[in-house]
């Protein structure tokens, strides 16, 4: 049995009027999704708190999918096996739909690839029968799932000697080689390192360690969010400087974070003031200036940039005021609340 990390643990919300229920036995088909044209930057747990956020500012009851694949091979709870989805119209009773968490051109891990088709059989075992494969394109106009994944599912959904995710005591969100793994955090100079730490001190640590030569465990990232990837690569660094046993565990001392970055980072207290709003003329059809770039800079760094196929750049475009969309809708606001322009609260929020 395939292992799926639920709705309450990952931190979903209530839902906003809970969907349908559907018996497993109207379930014919298996539907693959990715998030489209922009790659996927976080891990773990974060995956699902922003399709989340999106999908219920869409005005949908929460998560869209049944379930969420990441590139450590960890299974989500989206809708579950017996909800109705919000993934493919005119397919949702029907067909079972998963979204792999990647995007662009990421290449999807073979770990992910073995999960998804742990999660095919397994769905296929419950229903009975053996599902239809298919691409999100296959029931709607779509590029989704992008050009690789596609032709993964055309191809029969291959995934060698695929197996389903551990439980509990094996790898976590954010990829990893299992319990023997350390799970433990240190704080230096103020800030958290170590397994759970988050900050972008955490993503610097990463990006060092990935110059330095020491990524080879990252499936994705480095980011935000310290996992097993950081911890296992982490090691690899600290047996290059000569420790070993429980001194070279992955987490952290004050010397070989030194070695690493030069100079320890120090938490700082007080947040910068967000840049002050320079107007409504700035933004809209025709217009073209460093604010816009500035803007679009923002929305991808909070998550909100699916829609930018190149940039962010100067000057307006329907992508930038779908983002903005996208971002308002998260805050709960709509109709003309939710238009696409940013005004000072938009503003305000998006850079607090």
């Amino acid at each position: 049995m395939v292992h799926i990390i639920s709705r309450a643990t990952w931190g979903a919300k209530p839902w906003n009027g809970t969907p349908a229920s559907v018996p497993l036995s109207k379930r014919t088909e298996f539907f693959v999704h990715y998030d489209g044209g922009t790659p996927i930057r976080r891990t773990g747990y974060a995956i699902m708190r922003a399709i989340e956020a999106e999908h219920l500012g869409n005005g949908w009851s929460g998560v869209g999918y049944h379930f969420v694949v990441d590139q450590a091979g960890n299974i989500y709870e989206g809708r579950g096996w017996g909800l109705q989805g919000a993934h493919c119209p005119n397919h949702n009773v029907s067909g079972i739909g998963v979204q792999i968490a990647i995007g662009g051109d990421q290449e999807p891990s073979a770990k992910a690839l073995a999960a998804c088709r742990a999660l095919y059989e397994e769905a296929c075992k419950k229903t009975g029968r053996t599902l239809a494969k298919k691409g999100h394109r296959d029931g709607f106009a779509t590029a989704c799932p992008g050009t690789k994944l596609y032709a993964w599912v055309k191809a029969g959904m291959p995934a060698g000697d695929y197996a389903p995710a551990p439980d509990p005591g094996g790898s976590l969100p954010g990829g990893g080689s299992g319990s023997d793994v350390a799970r433990y955090k240190v704080t230096i100079n103020g800030l958290e390192y170590g397994y759970g730490a988050k900050g972008s001190h955490v993503t610097k640590v990463g990006e060092a360690l990935v110059k330095k030569g020491f990524g080879k465990h990252y499936t994705s990232g480095p980011g935000p969010t310290w996992t097993d990837a950081d911890t296992e690569n982490y090691a690899d660094f600290q047996r290059s400087l000569g420790y070993t046993g429980d001194a070279a565990d992955g987490v952290p001392g004050e010397d070989s974070l030194k070695k690493l970055l030069g100079a320890l980072p120090a938490k700082v207290d007080a947040k910068p003031a967000p840049p002050k709003f320079p107007g409504r003329d700035k933004f809209g059809p025709g217009q073209s200036n460093t604010y816009i770039t500035q803007l679009g800079q923002q929305l991808v760094r909070r998550g909100f940039g699916k829609h930018y196929t190149s940039g962010p750049g100067p000057k307006w475009s329907d992508a930038d005021r779908k983002n903005v969309q996208d971002f308002q809708r998260a805050q709960g606001w709509t109709g003309s609340s939710a238009d696409g322009l940013p005004g000072p609260e938009t503003w305000s929020r998006l850079f607090s």
